[in-house]
């Protein structure tokens, strides 16, 4: 597995606004089946629709006694001024009724303790739904993952996957956890509020209804002129922050090579076009609270006006205008959070969109239900009229045929694109046939356990992987199990015992996430160390050596040698010159072999390889055969 550089792009499945402004809504990411991937998602909340109901429950009494208190402190307020009105007269025996009006307050207390429990509830309950749904998807995902063929990652940017396995169900944890939660108030508060101001004034409900048409053709002028300024804005961070990573990972050749005024350069022109674009969309989004409070201005001094001329009827009471007045306040705000969180749901199904195309990717295919496994291999590897092409109309490999003896080392030459790696992937079944059978000591791969037929090899590649952690973790890779005495032994036959005990801590130094703590070639030295103690029945070679010195060369191998004895070996040779022992040579050319061979029968034909080994030994230009 080779080392990849991940660039991220922007995060998927729609922004969101920092702190949720209620009257700012953001373009939506739009999902392709809208119905299908809603109904799927719902499928993950179905088995805990228990819960659902008690959340749903907690919501509409929290919201319930939060929408009470207005009414009820009208009251209150009412008692006050006929109290203050009666004493302003000289009413014999007037004053204010303290003892009702301390009343209604405790009740008010009461109530609003009553909200935030239910509230309290309410979080306390959905977020541990959200979070089993996101973490039920997760190991889907992750099984998903495990049984998905090399292909498919071969086809995709590691950044595209990591972005529907982390990005996007993150979205979807909190839509779950917090829009969910808020729809469901901002429908019982907007329900609630209409059948109290209803309950006070029908007149004084229309007049504030009335108000809403406007308010919505604000929001639809707005939101569609800075949609195409947020897309630009999402555009150009993804930008810069690509930009920004292939900077910081090749600082060292942007130094080199004197570059550093050119990136900068480069970085001040995404920047001006992320600041532009930023700027438009900020501002054009911003308008949309100013405007609708001037129209819910306009609102309020109708009800005062109504409001006012009612009280003089005796109509309501001054309570009711001043409760209305609150619900007016209150009812403009679900309206808007209804419609920001409608826009944050569409984008939150296009993100479980995309998570369930990754669950539904055609997997591996099954291993077979008798599925054999070899428990000692002796590494016959016979390749019978092979047929295989990356795409089903464009054929690599036509009728190969290949029989390797056990103990033999196979080396396989030839010019990029020969297919060399290829025959490597067909061989551990990362990839399926189109035609004709591999087969181990006489079994068919195909009849095998993968996990079983994958055992059976051990692979040291030109492209290192090293993973976060100490370097003895990493050598004990090779075999589970495997104490720490046999990873000491293992790197002293690779020739990295002496360096590792030269590093500060030793086998216990903890290699960063790039393993740049250390040299290429003491990389090299590690894989090959894992390699050593996985102690396979066949081994793959691609150029082990490629990153060392030509001493350490010499000492790794004679390790190397001593490895293969007595074991299947496939080495793909870049340089001819290491390969001059091997039992037989395979010279690779568009996908089939022409050429078979030890060194000297090779060279004595006169033929491809033979042009390519006096190319790597002559003065003239040197045929690439990687």
């Amino acid at each position: 597995m080779s080392e990849q550089t991940r660039r991220p792009g922007p995060r998927m499945g729609g922004p969101r606004h920092p702190g949720g402004h209620p009257g700012q809504m953001m373009p939506a990411q739009k999902a392709k089946d809208f119905k299908g991937s809603l109904k799927r998602l719902v499928g993950y909340l179905r088995p805990r629709r228990g819960t659902l109901i008690v959340i749903f429950l907690t919501a509409i009494l929290s919201t319930v006694f939060s929408i009470a208190s207005p009414k009820i402190l009208g009251k209150a307020i009412t008692k006050l001024l006929e109290g203050v009105i009666a004493m302003a007269k000289g009413t014999p025996g007037a004053g204010i009724d303290f003892t009702y009006i301390t009343q209604i307050l405790l009740i008010l207390i009461g109530l609003y303790l009553f909200s935030a429990a239910f509230s309290y509830i309410q979080q306390y309950l959905m977020a541990g739904v959200a979070q089993k749904v996101v973490y039920d998807m997760r190991e889907q995902i992750n099984a998903k993952l495990s049984r998905l063929p090399l292909k498919y990652f071969d086809s995709r940017t590691h950044g595209e996957i990591l972005s529907r396995a982390t990005n996007d169900v993150d979205n979807i944890s909190t839509t779950l956890q917090q829009s969910l939660t808020q729809l469901i108030t901002s429908i019982v508060t907007l329900v609630g509020v209409i059948v109290m101001m209803l309950s006070i004034s029908p007149w004084m409900t229309l007049i504030l209804i009335v108000t809403l048409p406007l308010s919505f053709i604000v929001i639809k002028a707005v939101a569609s002129r800075s949609q195409k300024h947020f897309m630009a804005q999402q555009a150009s961070l993804g930008q810069l922050n690509g930009h920004v990573e292939e900077m910081y990972t090749g600082h060292k050749i942007v130094k080199a090579f004197g570059r550093e005024r050119e990136s900068v350069e480069d970085f001040n022109k995404i920047n001006e076009k992320l600041y532009s674009s930023g700027w438009k969309a900020q501002f054009i989004s911003g308008i949309i609270m100013p405007m609708m409070m001037f129209i819910g201005n306009i609102g309020y001094v109708l009800v005062c006006v109504v409001g006012g001329i009612f009280v003089t009827h005796g109509r309501i009471t001054i309570g009711d205008v001043q409760a209305f007045i609150q619900y007016a306040r209150q009812f403009t705000q679900p309206i808007m959070q209804t419609a920001n969180i409608a826009n944050i749901i569409q984008s939150t199904i296009a993100s479980a969109e995309r998570v369930f195309e990754l669950l539904d990717e055609e997997e591996e295919v099954p291993e077979a239900a008798d599925a054999a496994v070899l428990n000692n291999p002796k590494g016959a590897v016979e390749f019978e009229h092979v047929r295989f092409g990356y795409k089903e109309d464009a054929m690599l490999i036509e009728d190969m045929n290949i029989d390797v003896k056990p103990g033999q080392t196979i080396a396989i030459v030839g010019p990029t694109g020969a297919g060399k790696t290829t025959l490597i992937n067909l061989l551990m079944r990362f990839y399926e046939l189109n035609g004709g059978a591999i087969t181990i000591d006489g079994v068919n791969i195909t009849h095998l356990k993968r996990g079983n037929l994958r055992s059976i090899f051990g692979m040291v590649l030109q492209d290192t992987w090293l993973f976060n952690g100490t370097i003895m973790e990493n050598i004990a890779y090779g075999r589970a199990g495997a104490t720490n005495e046999e990873v000491i032994e293992a790197a002293k036959a690779a020739h990295a015992d002496h360096f590792i005990r030269t590093l500060p801590d030793g086998y216990d130094t903890v290699l960063n996430e790039e393993a740049s703590n250390i040299s290429q070639g003491q990389k090299q030295l590690l894989t090959i160390a894992r390699a050593i103690l996985a102690d396979p029945s066949i081994l793959i070679l691609d150029e082990a050596t490629s990153s060392v010195d030509t001493r350490t060369e010499v000492y790794i191998q004679k390790a190397m040698n001593d490895l293969m004895k007595g074991r299947t070996s496939f080495v793909i040779a870049h340089r001819l010159s290491t390969i001059r022992d091997a039992d037989l040579i395979l010279v690779m050319n568009q996908g089939s072999v022409i050429e078979k061979g030890n060194h000297e029968e090779l060279l004595a034909k006169g033929g491809f390889y033979a042009d390519l080994y006096n190319s790597q030994f002559s003065g003239g230009s040197i045929q690439e055969v990687v």
